[in-house]
Formats: C-alpha cells, structure tokens, sequence
C-alpha cells in the first residue's frame, strides 16, 4: 500500500527528482505555499489530498507512512488570508492530529530518518520571522511591557499542534537522546530561545515546556542552554531591555536552579552575580518580579552564604525614586532575609538597615508600610534581637520621626507596634536611643537656628553695602554733573 501511494504522489510531482513534495517546493528545508507559483495551482486542482490513516495500514508499514505524513506538514500555509486553502489546511491540521495520536501510541524506538523528518517538520512551520511590523521599533525609553497589547498569531491553530507534537516527541520513551540530539542541536535549541520573544503568550508558554523537556532529556546541551540564556539576559540588561520572553526563561531557571546539586559549581555562582542580580536593574522588573524573585531565593536557600551578596546586589540597584519597584524590593528582601542566617545577616546589617531606614521614612505610604511589615516577621525580628544594639540606633530616627509627623495613619500605627516591640525587647537600649535622639535633635536645631542668624547676616551685609553703593554711585554722579556744567574759567573769555 505503501509504494502504491508513494507512486501516486511521484506521479503528481512536476520534477522527477522529488524536490518537491505535494505541490510545494522546499527551500532551505522549509516547504512554503506561493501564490505566485505553480504550486499553489496544483494545490487548488486537489493534488495535497489528505493519507491513509495508521490503523489503514500494516504495522511494518507505520513509520514510513509517519514520515511521509511529516513531509506532507512542511508545506507552510499563509494564514494572513483567512479564505485561502481552507480545505488544504484542514487536512494538514487533521494530519499533525494523526501525528500527535501516533507518537503517544508508538511503542518501538524512532529510527534516524524519523528523527531527521520531525525536526525538519518543526523548523519548517516553527522557526520563522515574526509578522509584527513593530515588534522591535519602539524607542527604548517609551518601552513599557506592561502596556503592551497581547498579540494573536493567526496561525497558532496550525502551531499549537505542531508545539504539541513537538512537546510529545521530546518527551516520548521511544525517542533516543544519543540519536535526537545529532538533529536536535545547539542551532535548533537557539532558534527556539530566538522563538520566546514572540508577542504571543500561547506559544511563550509552549517553548517553556518544550524546553523544559530537552534540558531534561538532553544532558549535553545543559551547559549550551544556560550560557544561551545568560547571553539573552545579558543583551536585555545592559543593551536594549525588551524582551517578551524574560518571564518564560526565569520560569525554565527556576527549575534548573531547584535541581542543582550542592555544592553549587563555582559557574552557577557567577550566573547569580553576573546575570541574575543585575535583573534588578531594568524599569520593567515589576513584569517579572515574581519569576525572578523565585530564583534569586532558591540560590539563597540552595546555599546560606550567597545571602550576603544577594542583599548587597539588592542594595546596589535599591530604586531611589520609583516606589513601585520599592515595594517589590521590600518584598523580595523579607523572602531573602527569611532563608539568611545569623553570620551572613551581621555581613550587611549596617548598610541593609540604613536603606531601611529610608524606607521608612517614605512619603509614599506603601513603601512605608511594606518596610514596617517586614520588621514584623518573626525570623527577621529574631535576627535583629540579636543585633538591637547595632540595629537599634540606626532605625530609630526613622521609627520616631514617623511616631511625629507621617501624613498616613496606618503608617503612624504600625510604626508604635514596631517601636513598642523594641521597647519591650531592651527598654535601657530604647531610652538611650530616645536620649540621643533628642540631643541629636536639640543639636541639629541649635545648628538650624545658627544657620539662620549667618544667613541673617550675610542678608544684612549685602543689605548694607548695596545702600554704601548707591549713596557712593549717586555721589559720584552728581560730582561728574556738576564738574560738566561749571562756570568757564576767564582766561578763555574774549580771546
């Protein structure tokens, strides 16, 4: 059956020499329908007719037809017009189905040529350029992922079948990892990673899980994968921060990251300070923040000591004027301090507790508030009990001058709770904190008032050599007046 069907295919070719499949040239392994050609004639007289269903045919007979089936889904359709080909895209729809329900039935290894058809099969209809005229022509300072409008490929009906047979595949028993990866290979795994900064949050979510699997399946390409994605983060970081897929990539790190092995390799330590802490610095964090704060605490809790250098890369890129993002930092800093034990805490307490500081003085009350609900956690407020009497007088202003005059009156709240624990917790170190407060106060309003009286002064100064001034200019003008208009002297009379 199957060389009679191989035979009426040979017979509907233009060229003998099988260049062409159904209709369709193929060009550079991609198989595309032009509407200019003749293939699209001979797509319209019928000749891409739809195979003979597995059950049809012999199991000898399967995987040659599941080939034949693979070559039939590289003809690409455009899907711009939705009133062309309808009925040639329903049959390869209805084949990469059939496809789908082979390979989650198979139960025999996939030879060579399998492999090499289903990955040319994939890059003819995945790996492309996408269709967004403005997909990259935004100016870097008006770029806001945020506000960006989801969009909708028109083909996704056809891709999300050929992602799922792809998805199958991958994950498949009968596929082999020595053999797969001769096909599957570094420049199929980056036109993937190439494939996550698509404007469609369907297909991102596809990638994930398909290359989820081949970091999983494929030992050898770990290394490739990892130093692919640090050169994607890197681009994004420090060249043009956009990148539709950086939520999608943390989500795969994350579960790297969960399975390394301790202790952790000297490279993946690099990658945290090198790649993902300067995360932090990008206006559009707030669009991956949960992702990328996941990450950045599972290397904390894969490894205690790396809290010291999370906590001071968090400082480092610390935002001074958007709060937004400072909430987040807040919030990413307490899930830190959470895993931080007692020796790396006391590394970066004095600069940590300064920001802190700072925070709680904000004018913005969720900054505030976020800051003081931090000091509420129970393994955090451990942690500074042991260290009040350093902790104490660094926070201390900041709680007092909120105590006084912050607008908001949750913030004025939460700060009393807060100052009450610390009272409860060492009233002797409170009283001195308070005294010196004061007298640092008293200090700094002596230093107001005598700031004051010097500018006074200066103020009288000026005030008095601009009066000098002018009585010197008028004197001098009414001098110069009068010398002008004089009596003449009287030698120079009659002569």
């Amino acid at each position: 059956m199957i060389k009679h069907i191989f035979g009426k295919l040979k017979s509907s070719h233009h060229e003998p020499n099988g260049d062409e499949i159904n209709g369709s040239r193929f060009n550079g392994g991609t198989v595309t329908v032009n509407s200019h050609s003749s293939s699209s004639n001979d797509l319209n007289q019928g000749i891409y007719g739809a195979l003979p269903g597995f059950r049809d045919v012999p199991i000898t007979e399967k995987q040659s037809l599941f080939i034949m089936k693979l070559n039939m889904c590289c003809v690409v359709f455009d899907f711009s017009d939705p009133t062309k080909n309808l009925r040639e895209k329903d049959i390869k729809k209805q084949t990469l189905l059939e496809l789908i329900d082979y390979i989650s039935s198979v139960t025999s290894k996939f030879n060579e040529l399998v492999v090499q058809e289903m990955t040319r099969m994939v890059a003819a209809n995945l790996f492309r350029t996408f269709p967004s005229p403005n997909h990259h022509n935004k100016l870097i300072g008006m770029y806001d992922l945020e506000d960006e409008e989801p969009a909708m490929d028109p083909a996704w009906p056809h891709l999300q079948i050929v992602y799922e047979l792809l998805l199958r595949f991958v994950a498949s028993p009968e596929t082999d990892a020595k053999l797969a990866k001769r096909y599957m290979d570094h420049s199929f795994v980056l036109k993937l990673l190439d494939l996550l900064d698509s404007d469609d949050q369907r297909e991102r979510d596809y990638l994930k899980m398909v290359l989820h699997r081949i970091y999983g399946k494929f030992m050898v390409h770990r290394p490739f994968i990892r130093k692919a994605i640090n050169n994607i983060f890197y681009r994004f970081i420090f060249e043009t921060e956009k990148h539709k897929g950086i939520c999608e990539l943390l989500e795969i790190l994350g579960s790297i990251i969960n399975g390394f092995g301790l202790p952790l390799k000297e490279e993946h330590k690099l990658f945290l300070v090198r790649a993902l802490i300067p995360l932090h610095k990008p206006k559009c964090v707030s669009v991956y923040h949960p992702q990328f704060s996941y990450c950045i605490t599972q290397f904390v809790e894969k490894d205690f000591k790396l809290a010291d250098t999370v906590i001071r890369g968090l400082l480092k890129y610390w935002p001074v004027i958007n709060s937004s993002k400072e909430v987040l930092f807040v919030g990413e800093l307490e899930e830190v301090l959470e895993a931080t034990r007692a020796a790396e805490f006391i590394r970066c307490m004095v600069p940590l507790f300064r920001q802190i500081g700072r925070s709680l003085n904000s004018s913005h009350f969720q900054v505030a508030e976020r800051a003081l609900l931090l000091l509420n956690n129970d393994h955090i407020r451990n942690l500074i009990n042991q260290n009040r009497a350093v902790i104490l007088p660094i926070i201390f202003p900041a709680l007092e001058r909120n105590t006084r005059g912050h607008w908001n009156q949750a913030v004025q709240s939460l700060t009393l709770n807060v100052r009450k624990i610390f009272s409860d917790a060492d009233q002797m170190l409170f009283d001195e904190c308070l005294l010196r407060f004061q007298e640092d106060e008293s200090k700094e309003k002596e230093m107001q008032e005598k700031r004051e009286l010097t500018w006074r002064h200066l103020e009288d100064v000026a005030a008095v050599s601009r009066f000098v001034s002018s009585i010197a200019i008028a004197t001098a003008t009414v001098t110069v007046t009068a010398t002008a208009t004089g009596p003449t002297p009287k030698g120079l009379v009659g002569s």
